[in-house]
């Protein structure tokens, strides 16, 4: 664990690599280094700069400095965290200078971003309270030895009124209000404190303090990151480039992943409950955490889902494959194997009492409201005697309350195939029903 003292320290040696370092370092040609870069990006703006920038490191033998900036609003790290750490994982292996910069000036403010309303601002005690679990997280991923880390109030706390005036005057209130959260706020009549308008800009002095290359945060940071490079330029530095992820999408399918929806994985979790949640998760769902949470090459994962539609594959074999590797990336290979072993012998002979009643259909039923052969999930709810209508097992299903086969459903539209024979495990709440289609 890193104190933030030594963490400042540590921060001020590494600043700037020594030359003699700097000569030694040896990059990989640029094309193979942007394939590598690029796996899951959503957006590099622009792309031609972070490839001019890779050929003059490599002709140079200086590393990028390329950061991500979080604020500690929370003391837990979750699996949508990763994916932008991931990145910054990736600029690191291929001998750039990762820092990972903890916001802790900016957290007291509020990152406006995708609210409705301006958040209450967070103590200092809050603050750093929250950065001291981060560093732990965070070195699961990234490499403790070779990443910068620094804290955004060793600058800001230190501007003065008239460094923070000459900040805003290089950006314009109209160009800030065309920030959808802003003008959508506007639009609704809802408030906007001064304070929000600061955010974006001061953040945007973090660029200029690390005199970054690049910088990493997840689609919805769009904007800021836009902001921080043109006030780069406007205090002559040559502008970093954008490199943006995809939002991860929670275990529910459907919304981000999110610590108050209760659609997360925490990277502390133990393994076995990791291993748990991320075979919940639905088929098509596992491709995206394939791209965004492993480093399988494309064509790999490619070729997996191909033969998983060819039918050549049993997808719950690749699902278990994922699942041991994110367990593995923060538990260890051990952990992986140990928690893998007790899901499956959990699966194979735990999941019903004795007693539980084994409930048939075929295609001859046909409950009302039916097509011939198919019938929805609601409707097989009823059937089961888990719920009395089909709103209330609609609502179940929404709520992400039921499994098929140890896979969540959360879309209340879908169908058994009547036609195809076929035992389910169907779980509602804590209750669990065997159903077999003949």
């Amino acid at each position: 664990m890193y104190s933030k003292d030594a963490s400042r320290s540590k921060a001020a040696a590494s600043f700037e690599l020594p030359e003699r370092q700097m000569a030694e370092t040896k990059f990989k040609p640029v094309e193979e280094q942007l394939a590598y870069l690029k796996k899951g990006v959503a957006e590099i703006i622009p792309e031609a700069d972070l490839k001019a920038k890779l050929e003059n490191s490599l002709k140079t033998g200086k590393p990028l400095r390329a950061y991500l900036g979080v604020d500690p609003t929370a003391p837990d790290i979750h699996l949508g965290h990763t994916v932008v750490l991931r990145k910054l994982k990736h600029f690191q292996d291929l001998g750039h200078t990762a820092i990972f910069l903890i916001g802790d000036f900016s957290a007291m403010i509020g990152d406006p971003t995708g609210q409705s309303e301006t958040r209450p601002p967070l103590t200092r005690e809050q603050v750093d309270a929250n950065a001291k679990t981060y560093l732990a997280q965070v070195f699961r991923l990234l490499d403790p030895q070779k990443t910068e880390v620094r804290y955004n109030s060793e600058w800001l706390d230190k501007l003065t009124s008239q460094e923070v005036v000459r900040i805003c005057g290089h950006y314009s209130l109209a160009r800030m209000l065309e920030r959808e959260d802003f003008r959508s706020r506007l639009e609704h009549h809802q408030p906007i404190s001064v304070h929000e308008l600061l955010y974006p800009l001061l953040t945007a002095y973090d660029a200029v303090a690390l005199k970054s290359d690049v910088e990493i945060g997840a689609t919805e940071q769009k904007f800021n990151i836009l902001v921080h490079r043109d006030i780069q330029r406007a205090y002559g530095l040559a502008g970093e480039v954008a490199v943006t992820m995809p939002i991860l999408v929670g275990l529910d399918g459907q919304r981000k992943m999110s610590k108050s929806l209760e659609n997360y994985v925490g990277i502390t979790e133990p393994a076995n409950e990791m291993m748990k949640k991320i075979m919940r998760i639905s088929d098509p769902l596992m491709w995206s955490y394939f791209e965004l949470l492993t480093d399988r090459p494309p064509n790999v994962v490619r070729d997996l889902q191909l033969n998983v539609n060819a039918g050549t594959t049993n997808p719950r074999d690749i699902k278990l494959s994922l699942a041991r590797q994110i367990v593995q990336d923060f538990h260890g290979e051990a952990a992986a194997h140990g928690a893998a072993g007790n899901w499956i012998t959990e699966v194979s002979q735990g999941q019903l009492s004795k007693d539980a009643p084994v409930r048939t259909l075929s295609k001859d039923d046909n409950c009302i409201g039916s097509q011939q052969g198919r019938m929805k999930l609601s409707r097989v709810l009823v059937y089961l005697g888990v719920t009395d209508s089909r709103a209330q097992a609609e609502r179940l299903i929404k709520g992400g309350a039921v499994e098929i086969d140890n896979v969540l459903v959360s879309d209340p539209t879908f169908e058994f195939d009547l036609n195809i024979p076929k035992k389910y495990l169907i779980k509602a709440g804590k209750q669990k029903f065997p159903l077999v289609i003949q």
